[in-house]
């Protein structure tokens, strides 16, 4: 067998696991599956993510008395039944008086041993932490195997006055980080170069622990890594699925140990299991790591909130067709079921599209013609309409028409309604409230139009073959609810639109930035309008995954009443 380095080392079992907020039993039994995993692997140690047994974010549910009371049960419990193996790191919530922490727990030989409280608590984006937690004030060191490892919870790295120098500076090793870091698009490669920096600051191998799963809006894409002393990433996890990463992590010399140092008994003597050096985890493209948080996020979404199988409308277009085949690679085409509803306004063109895709993808497939509801509606309404021309309100009920057949659907046979519409749309209000807004879940509501359709292709492009019509791509956007209507009659092209909204809702440009950047004052004030004026369709449409470094939503909160408009003197 082969014998421990002769460097100091220590093996470290990093447990990337998806856990459900609330599920205090299912995280619990998780978290054990996977300790004795990292104890088969004879580890010496083994950190699951921040929050891991309550979940993250548990939001308001932490000021529930009872919900504090159950937790510690809970993790009391839990460390009863460890395995006698390696010490465990679990992310819990902790109440000491009229505090409540975001903690650490270290549980070894059936305690706790000791607790970590965060330092840093994030305040901004997604996060409200200083709403619920007050921040700990001292630092936990522990000796496992004769080494001395520090604990740190996930803005506790990324702060720049985190903890983690001083955590070296009194004798630290190595340091662990318990995180549960949600996902945007380009969120690994910032992660790795601030974990990079915080080592550079502090000299000392660092190990990053991710929570992966998807909860309501936010995905955790996992991603966990060990980086060396020298910056050097020892071992890293695959995104967007649950894994035990383990590795030997070599450690410089201890210098000296903490008088505060929480003593662990070390590994049993003799030597240990040889263990090969964990596979790198391949990179995503772009567009592969953006599709993998579509499909995790809806997956996670339907599953944890007791469905089984969702429904769509399949228009033609291109934006339920990339729903359909998200959809389907997050539930299985047999969990799917797609509904065309035409009207008189849908072309020849756009059925058959909508057949076509749903026969390619295998799923379950509705022919439900609206004419004549529709034409019922107007009938009734005839002696309050009069003699007024047509106009968005007969649009509109087309689009209603469509959302309470597909509820209808839903409350029959318990499918989870999953509605079309993208981050352009949301933007700018162009959608019908209580139309193609009703539903469960907004898959693409934060994918820009020009987005949606580069995924389309890459969709087709992994599949070998045209899973998405080309027709569907050729086709300009069009909502079908007139004749002969394109999106473009109402909105700017998508290229520019998507622009300005990626300066104004993500980037928090103002009116002059915009118009300095290279857009027409007057298209860029009336984009400015319209996303100001549609946040009440917003607070009312559904959650969706969030994959732009500012969503709607947790990430952006404006009044839905605002008076306020950029570029004119108030």
């Amino acid at each position: 067998m082969k014998k421990t380095t002769e460097k100091p080392s220590l093996r470290i079992s990093l447990a990337q696991i998806n856990c459900a907020v609330g599920d205090l039993a299912g995280n619990a039994a998780r978290i054990l599956e996977y300790a004795e995993w990292a104890g088969r692997q004879e580890a010496d140690v083994v950190v699951f993510p921040e929050l891991s047994l309550p979940g993250y974010p548990p939001e308001d549910l932490v000021m529930r008395r009872h919900f504090q009371d159950d937790t510690r049960r809970a993790l009391t419990e839990l460390a009863k039944k460890m395995p006698a193996g390696p010490p465990a790191l679990v992310g819990f919530t902790e109440t000491a008086g009229t505090d409540l922490h975001n903690a650490a727990a270290v549980l070894f030989g059936g305690k706790i041993r000791a607790v970590y409280r965060k330092q840093r608590l994030p305040n901004y984006g997604v996060f409200d932490e200083k709403r619920y937690f007050a921040p700990g004030k001292e630092l936990i060191f522990l000796k496992i195997r004769g080494v001395c490892a520090g604990i740190t919870l996930c803005e506790d790295v990324w702060a720049d006055d985190g903890p983690a120098p001083a955590l070296a500076k009194q004798g630290a090793q190595v340091i662990l980080n318990l995180s549960a870091s949600p996902y945007h698009a380009g969120k690994q490669s910032l992660r790795r170069r601030t974990i990079g920096e915080v080592v550079k600051k502090c000299g000392r191998p660092l190990v990053y622990c991710n929570m992966v799963g998807g909860q309501d809006e936010l995905v955790f894409d996992g991603g966990s890594m060990a980086m060396d002393a020298h910056g050097r990433i020892v071992a890293d996890a695959p995104q967007f699925e649950e894994c035990l990463l383990t590795a030997d992590i070599p450690v410089p010399p201890a210098t000296r140990f903490p008088k505060n140092i929480v003593p662990l008994s070390p590994a049993p003597a003799g030597t240990k299991i040889p263990i090969e050096p964990p596979p790198s985890a391949a990179p995503l493209s772009e567009l592969d790591e953006i599709y993998s948080a579509l499909v995790l996020g809806t997956r996670d979404y339907v599953k944890k909130n007791g469905f089984k199988k969702a429904v769509l409308g399949l228009s033609g277009g291109i934006d339920s067709s990339l729903v359909a085949c998200v959809a389907v690679d997050a539930l299985g085409k047999e969990n799917v079921i797609g509904v065309t509803m035409p009207s008189r306004f849908n072309s020849p063109e756009t059925r058959s599209d909508a057949e076509i895709l749903s026969r390619n993808l295998g799923i379950g497939f509705h022919s439900v013609p609206i004419e004549t509801v529709t034409e019922e509606f107007l009938k009734v309404l005839r002696p309050v309409f009069g003699d007024r021309p047509r106009d968005l309100a007969e649009e509109n009920l087309q689009a209603r028409v469509r959302g309470t057949l597909l509820m209808a659907l839903s409350n029959k046979f318990g499918w989870m309604v999953l509605t079309t519409g993208n981050k352009s749309e949301v933007s700018v209000g162009y959608s019908t409230l209580y139309g193609d807004t009703a539903g469960g879940f907004a898959v693409i509501k934060d994918i820009p139009k020009t987005l949606v359709y580069r995924l389309a292709r890459r969709r087709n492009e992994k599949a070998g073959r045209q899973l998405i019509p080309q027709s569907v791509f050729d086709r300009p956007p069009t909502a079908e609810l007139r004749p002969n209507q394109t999106d473009q009659d109402s909105l700017p092209p998508y290229e520019l639109l998507d622009n300005i909204i990626r300066l104004y809702v993500e980037e928090d440009k103002g009116l002059g930035e915009i118009v300095k950047s290279g857009v027409g004052s007057e298209i860029a004030a009336k984009v400015l309008r319209l996303v100001d004026a549609s946040e009440y369709k917003r607070r009312q449409a559904p959650p969706g995954v969030k994959i732009t470094p500012k969503a709607f939503g947790r990430d952006r909160r404006m009044p839905i009443t605002n008076r306020y408009r950029p570029g004119q003197p108030n």
